[in-house]
């Protein structure tokens, strides 16, 4: 029974990324958050690690953001040739 509301203030562009992202998935914003919020019930914490990336970490998800040093492959099964070469 889903009887209960939240309301929370979300930055707006975050909110419109997740948005397109869940879209695509097929999963509303209610559920997302149901979904993550019936993990922590299960895990009895955050679900997935939270902390401050190290100075590589940082700079490698700069470039990604910047759309630098990315690599491509057409497949999965062309990525898993290439990582066991």
């Amino acid at each position: 029974m889903r009887t209960a509301t939240i309301q929370a203030r979300i930055n707006p562009k975050v909110k419109a990324e997740a948005q397109k992202i869940l879209n695509k998935l097929n999963i509303s914003m209610s559920e997302a958050i149901s979904i993550y919020l019936t993990q922590v019930t299960l895990h009895k914490g955050i679900p997935f690690e939270v902390k401050i990336p190290n100075a590589l970490t940082a700079a490698t998800l700069k470039k990604i953001k910047a759309g630098e040093e990315l690599h491509e492959v057409g497949s999965v099964e062309e990525l898993f040739k290439e990582l066991e070469s």
